[in-house]
């Protein structure tokens, strides 16, 4: 018959004999001198012979007291002491446990002679914790890898281009496309020394490299990028200027890749359409106080769920072929300039990319900039 149907003297009594040896908890008391005097079976499954044992020897392997006792706080201050301890099975292997040190005190003059320790053996649950702290770190390298390979993908696409327009121009006579070629050539060598470069601050955390920039500059940049190599896919990509507008304080390499990675995304959702022709247009302009890229195609579109999941580690629509981190770097780097990223969609027929930079929460351009820009120009 179970304890609970039993009458309340009988409950009383098996609470009394039995209890003690019955709980999933590890219990010990201590006297004084910090030798264990009695302590139930779960606590010698764990911890091993305790019978006239000092309970740093039977808990840790110790040969002298533990700095920082629960049970001397728990004597000392009258008061329960709770603490998360590591200490040595009875196999020598490592124990993880939660200890709730209280005081007992005397019936007869109120002194503390015993202290009662209950320990909760939370081994597994530590292994568990370390176990996701390694899958977490796993995942980071991962994660970095998949973003390295990403900014590899893109800038191979700018030296392919760079390459078509020598080529044509070489094949044509034309002494402009030759030299439109290998300006895209040198800027894409550039991308590959920025992002070593990158990669070697990574464990530093990254700062945006910001100067002042032409908006309208970057989305130009974007179209001889992509230009070729979206027609020859039967997809028309289109700029839309916003001409005479300020200055903006960006990292333009950063700006660049976000920029990149949604046009070559808008084009690879254009050729998974049924249209026989795709478009894509990459603009600029003034919303208020902020300052507005958006990228939008006409290609096949994102349900409700895929937008959902869009901007999370790791989520691709593109199976094998994706990495599911380019979204991920792009919402990182517009938060690093102080703004936000959004997506709208229909199932076939259209997705819209907004980056929204509030101009006031933009950051402030780095010593250097005056010195890049003159390089630059």
């Amino acid at each position: 018959m179970s304890p609970v149907n039993k009458a309340p003297e009988e409950i009383r009594k098996w609470v009394e004999e039995r209890l003690f040896e019955s709980v999933p908890v590890h219990i010990a008391v201590i006297d004084r001198d910090y030798k264990i005097v009695l302590a139930n079976r779960t606590f010698e499954e764990l911890f091993g012979k305790w019978r006239g044992r000092h309970c740093w020897e039977v808990y840790k392997g110790r040969d002298r007291m533990c700095t920082d006792c629960p049970t001397e706080k728990a004597f000392e201050e009258g008061r329960v002491q709770v603490r998360q301890e590591v200490g040595r099975d009875r196999f020598g292997g490592e124990a993880h446990y939660l200890v709730q040190a209280a005081p007992i005190r005397s019936r007869s003059d109120g002194g503390i002679p015993y202290c009662i320790e209950m320990s909760t053996d939370i081994t597994q649950v530590h292994r568990l914790e370390q176990e996701k702290i390694e899958a977490e770190r796993m995942a980071a390298v991962g994660q970095t890898v998949a973003g390295l390979a990403h900014g590899i993908k893109n800038i191979i696409t700018g030296l392919e281009g760079g390459m078509y327009v020598m080529r044509s121009g070489i094949k044509k006579g034309r002494q402009e496309r030759i030299d439109n070629g290998w300006l895209m050539l040198e800027r894409n060598v550039e991308r590959i020394s920025v992002l070593a470069k990158n990669l070697l601050s990574f464990s530093k955390g990254h700062t945006p490299d910001v100067c002042l920039v032409d908006p309208n500059d970057i989305i130009r940049e974007i179209v001889e990028l992509y230009g070729d190599a979206a027609a020859q896919l039967g997809v028309v990509l289109e700029p839309g200027y916003n001409e005479g507008a300020p200055l903006a304080p960006l990292d333009p390499h950063e700006i660049h890749g976000c920029l990149a990675n949604l046009v070559s995304n808008a084009i690879d959702a254009c050729q998974m359409s049924d249209r026989k022709q795709g478009r894509v247009e990459i603009r600029t302009f003034e919303e208020g106080d902020a300052l507005v890229f958006e990228v939008v195609d006409d290609g096949v579109g994102m349900d409700r769920e895929v937008k959902r999941k869009i901007f999370t580690t790791f989520f691709t629509t593109k199976g094998s072929s994706g990495t599911g981190i380019g979204l991920l770097l792009i919402r990182k780097v517009v938060q690093e300039h102080g703004g936000s990223v959004s997506v709208e969609s229909e199932v076939g027929k259209w997705s819209r990319f907004r980056i929204v930079l509030p101009r006031d929460r933009l950051p402030e351009p780095t010593d250097d900039a005056d010195e890049r820009e003159d390089r630059d120009g």
